[in-house]
């Protein structure tokens, strides 16, 4: 029997790519979520931003708890099994009256994972919408091989390397998630997705967590991940240590380590050397 998700959904996901909403959590309890995060923006002086957007459960204790979310994990079991990993995490951050967009793409382009078992929680920490830059998909994409994509490296694109899909995508019939604060969406890594820039008078936060079963490798370097649940008899990935307190400088520094390794996996390819340098890339995102 399933824990959280209905049969419908489960059917709804693995036929459209994509199932929503599903709530996980009261939307008091987003809401203190955002409230945390801007806390620790306004002591740092400004939004966060670049590789603090990304594997940022290392270095706060209450977004790794929430990695380990039950209802959320429930959801991902119902999908993929009882032992999983998170693979990693991202901030989606868009301002109030900004361009900064995400462009058609698959999530399994540069990922370098084994095979394409990877399921995306999405968490809206505020409202998510057509108007305010909300996520667009293609439903049924999933269930197409890998699209050749080409890098832009734009300025305004949220992701990596500015990829998009090098083929005409019939936008047409795309489909609008819509999320209130403490749902989630859950989309396939195949999936066909992205979205527009936030012309709207608040920032839209979203923090996806992303989930891997336990034989998924990588395969196109070293990697770490999360154990969130159940037993890791494959041991593909370094697991990473939980942090005991906020921004330890053992885990900054860990989490250092572990964004400039993958952004060599997610750079590889291409001319850009410098990981180090956060002028020389966009926020890396994925």
């Amino acid at each position: 029997m399933p824990r959280i998700l209905t049969q419908e959904e489960i059917t709804t996901f693995w036929r459209d790519g994509c199932v929503f909403p599903v709530r996980v959590m009261p939307a008091a309890q987003a809401i203190a979520i955002r409230e945390r995060l801007e806390a620790f923006e306004a002591s740092t002086g400004g939004p966060l931003k670049g590789d603090l957007r990304h594997k940022t459960h290392l270095l706060f204790t209450w977004l790794n708890e929430l990695t380990r979310d039950t209802k959320i994990v429930d959801a991902i079991e119902d999908l993929y099994g009882p032992d999983l990993l998170c693979w990693t995490t991202n901030f989606f951050i868009k301002e109030a009256h900004n361009p900064a967009f995400v462009s058609w793409h698959q999530d399994s382009t540069y990922w370098g994972l084994s095979r394409p078992d990877v399921v995306t929680a999405w968490l809206a920490l505020t409202p998510s919408n057509a108007g305010n830059g909300g996520m667009d998909f293609i439903p049924g994409t999933q269930k197409h091989d890998q699209i050749p994509h080409r890098d832009t490296f734009g300025k305004n694109n949220l992701l990596t390397r500015g990829q998009e899909i090098a083929v005409d995508v019939d936008e047409s019939s795309g489909v609008t998630v819509a999320l209130e604060p403490g749902e989630i969406s859950l989309h396939h890594v195949r999936v066909v997705h992205g979205s527009p820039a936030n012309p709207s008078n608040d920032r839209r936060i979203g923090f996806a967590i992303r989930y891997i079963p336990t034989s998924v490798a990588q395969v196109a370097g070293n990697d770490s991940a999360t154990l969130v649940r159940g037993v890791d008899a494959f041991h593909h990935f370094e697991h990473e240590p939980r942090p005991t307190r906020d921004m330890d400088p053992a885990f900054v520094q860990l989490h250092k380590d572990v964004t400039d390794r993958n952004a060599k996996i997610l750079y590889r390819g291409t001319s850009v050397n410098n990981y180090n340098d956060p002028e020389a890339l966009p926020d890396r995102a994925a």
